[in-house]
């Protein structure tokens, strides 16, 4: 598939700017990619019936990505091919004072989803990782000196590790993580930012903060590369996708949806002897009714 050209598990280095951030570099057709994301969304709700229905594994997609990037329209567009009953979509925003007192992932365990279902987690435990990074936030936790005392380099580092293994933990216990980053280009961001500034209807997804967090925006590409690099596993791997063209990023998002539904336990439950004699003897009893 397509979005095997973004995909990172552990095997090799990101480097965000050796990757396409539009739909030039693969030369594909429009109107082509627009039809195959229709048949992708019918494959998703087919599979996904099969999932839920199994329910053995549990399926957890996480979006990252700059401001303007496209994660609510993606999460909109795409994920209309999925039964709404099996999907919950969690937005992580800055921890409130409850959450702050808890470690950093105990947020994230109470939105995990059962297995059987769904779960889409629009910004998540990366967000620890990278906007705490970079503003230095770690510094204002209530935390003991023998974890706040250590260099900036070895707490993060540890973070690496710790949610290493809480998705090698996820996955051993029939869950499936699968990690996807919305790569935007800073033109098309401003582009997208403006038209926020312009258009009144979109006033209000435009916040004076965002164009803050822009000046840190060749910071948050690196920081990026480095998160990504010591993150990414076979078992949990992330896609860096061209982000500048919504319609292609919602492509390869459904590719990655009916690619990882696949890999899933997707089979109907089969029926005891038993059971489907009760079948047969209820079939019976309703024909024998009067109609």
């Amino acid at each position: 598939m397509k979005a095997d050209s973004y995909r990172f598990d552990g095997s090799g280095k990101c480097r965000l700017d050796k990757l396409a951030t539009d739909s030039k570099t693969d030369g594909v057709d429009k109107e082509k990619i627009l039809a195959k994301t229709t048949e992708n969304l019918q494959k998703m709700a087919a599979l996904q019936d099969a999932f839920y229905a199994d329910g053995r594994e549990g399926l957890i997609f996480v979006l990252q990505a700059m401001d303007a990037a496209g994660k609510d329209s993606t999460i909109k567009h795409v994920m209309s091919g999925l039964n709404p009953q099996g999907v919950q979509v969690t937005s992580f925003k800055q921890p409130n004072s409850e959450e702050l007192k808890h470690d950093f992932l105990w947020r994230v365990n109470k939105a995990l989803p059962a297995r059987g279902s769904i779960a889409i987690f629009n910004r998540s435990y990366y967000e620890d990782v990278l906007v705490v990074q970079l503003h230095d936030l770690q510094k204002g936790y209530q935390m003991a000196p023998r974890v706040l005392e250590q260099d900036k380099d070895e707490f993060f580092a540890q973070r690496y590790r710790q949610i290493r293994h809480y998705e090698q933990y996820l996955y051993e216990n029939s869950y499936r993580v699968v990690k996807i980053f919305l790569h935007v280009s800073k033109n098309e961001q401003k582009k997208r930012f403006l038209e926020r500034i312009d258009n009144p209807a979109k006033n209000w997804k435009f916040s004076a903060s965002d164009l803050a967090e822009r000046a840190y925006f060749d910071d948050y590409q690196r920081l990026y590369e480095q998160v990504i690099d010591a993150t990414a596993a076979k078992e949990a791997p992330w896609y860096a996708l061209p982000a500048d063209q919504k319609w292609y990023t919602r492509y390869l998002v459904s590719e990655i949806v009916v690619d990882a539904l696949e890999h899933t336990s997707h089979n109907y439950p089969v029926l005891s002897t038993e059971a489907q004699q009760n079948l047969q003897d209820c079939r019976t009893r309703l024909e024998a009714e009067n109609s």
